[in-house]
């Protein structure tokens, strides 16, 4: 199945220690990369998560953020080392004294040194939170993956009718072809009789000329790879595993093939169609840029 790599994801999961919630976003990327925001008690655990995000995502630059609200329990209200509190309330007046100012030390200056409030909460182990953290992250993997698939449906479908349209004006330019030669023997005739002026015209001059002017803008070959190359997309948009490298690869294909066609034509009918082609499959290439 054919998905974007542009996609958003969110999952919460509580326990009653707290909430996890997770988002995940992505976009286009060569490869898949995954970058991952969250509390520094909780880094041990990046690997798991990193994996798990992998294990369904497999191409694409991935942003994952993970936050954490503990549960308002006994065992998380700061507690006060009224040791340090004391320490720094008597080195605050011990410089007031010798400053000659006022001893008043406001509260807020005393809790606010550090050591003095203390999180009962700052020891985590990583290993209890576990489950509940990669639970938050499967949430979240499977409502991105599943918006990536709904992306990927609608490419699915506009890439059908792209290469429906580019296949349609390929079989306009495969008619043509032959009528070019024919038009191309009548112009060289109607010249030659304008110069030769009703002397006898040489025949086979007249074929060799036409022959490798036929030869010259035969496209014989590239029509035959393009009808392959348009077999193996659709085959391509259909399969399970992910496939935006190959079919970034036939679109290069494709695309060499039309320029091809573009180089041996000398006809105004079919170089205007191969500009047509040209621009829709650039818009085609464009939305390849966005598969997984």
């Amino acid at each position: 199945m054919l998905k974007s790599m542009t996609g958003y994801g969110k999952g919460e999961v509580s326990s009653f220690k707290g909430d996890f919630l997770v988002e995940i976003r992505s976009v286009n990327h060569r490869y898949g990369e995954v970058s991952i925001k969250m509390p520094r008690s909780f880094m041990a655990l990046e690997n798991e998560v990193k994996r798990l995000v992998l294990s369904v995502i497999k191409r694409g630059k991935i942003d994952v953020f993970v936050q954490w609200t503990e549960a308002a329990t006994s065992d998380t209200i700061p507690r006060i080392d009224h040791v340090a509190a004391r320490s720094y309330r008597e080195a605050f007046s011990t410089l007031a004294d010798e400053l000659q100012l006022a001893r008043e030390i406001p509260l807020t200056l005393i809790v606010s040194q550090r050591g003095v409030m203390k999180d009962a909460a700052l020891s985590v182990d990583e290993t209890e939170y576990q489950p509940v953290l990669l639970a938050a992250v499967r949430s979240a993997v499977e409502a991105i993956d599943a918006m990536r698939e709904r992306e990927g449906d609608a490419l699915v479908v506009d890439l059908m009718a792209r290469r429906r349209q580019v296949a349609e004006w390929v079989g306009v330019i495969s008619e043509r072809a032959p009528a070019v030669v024919l038009e191309y023997r009548q112009k060289l005739t109607a010249r030659l009789d304008l110069l030769l002026e009703g002397k006898e015209m040489d025949e086979a001059r007249l074929a060799q000329e036409v022959a490798l002017m036929a030869d010259r803008s035969d496209i014989t070959e590239e029509l035959v790879r393009l009808a392959s190359h348009f077999s193996q997309f659709d085959e391509t948009l259909l399969m399970p595993e992910p496939v935006g490298r190959k079919l970034d690869f036939l679109m290069q294909e494709m695309n060499r093939e039309v320029n091809t066609i573009g180089s041996k034509s000398n006809d105004v009918e079919i170089t205007t169609l191969v500009i047509r082609i040209k621009a829709e499959m650039e818009k085609m290439r464009e939305q390849v840029q966005n598969v997984e």
